[in-house]
């Protein structure tokens, strides 16, 4: 295991993902301020992969500078915004996440193992005869 690798392809994606975000935020904004432009970067972001927020920028650098260094701006609010609480909130949400699928498991365990251990002629609504010698 490589935890700094992970770590750094970890924040790499957060980037990515708080640029996305960033574009989302300005697209919304410029519907109402600017309707051709948000067009034009809704356009431009369906075509061009923000999945790599770096290329991403780079290449809007080329065709709009002004969207560029809003986004960069709107990006890094997000980033002062949010990154402090998500350390916490990844760890109770993992946390949280697998207490549940361990919960799922264990259930679906329990019900194979009843159904293996119950005989064929018995249905599971069914109770045992009782003999004869018991009723009035």
């Amino acid at each position: 295991m490589y935890p700094k690798k992970i770590a750094r392809d970890t924040a790499k994606v957060l980037q990515s993902y708080l640029t996305y975000q960033a574009v989302r935020t300005i697209i919304d904004q410029l519907s109402e301020t600017n309707p051709t432009q948000a067009i034009w970067l809704s356009q431009y972001s369906s075509t061009n992969n923000i999945q790599d927020s770096e290329a991403y920028l780079e290449g809007l650098m080329a065709e709009n500078k002004e969207l560029v260094l809003r986004i960069m701006t709107v990006r890094e609010h997000l980033a002062e915004t949010v990154l402090d609480f998500l350390p916490e909130m990844v760890r109770t949400g993992i946390s949280q996440a697998n207490m549940e699928r361990r919960r799922q498991l264990l259930e679906r365990l329990t019900q194979t193992q009843s159904t293996i251990s119950r005989p064929h002629s018995e249905s599971p609504d069914s109770e045992p005869n009782e003999s004869s010698d018991s009723q009035p």
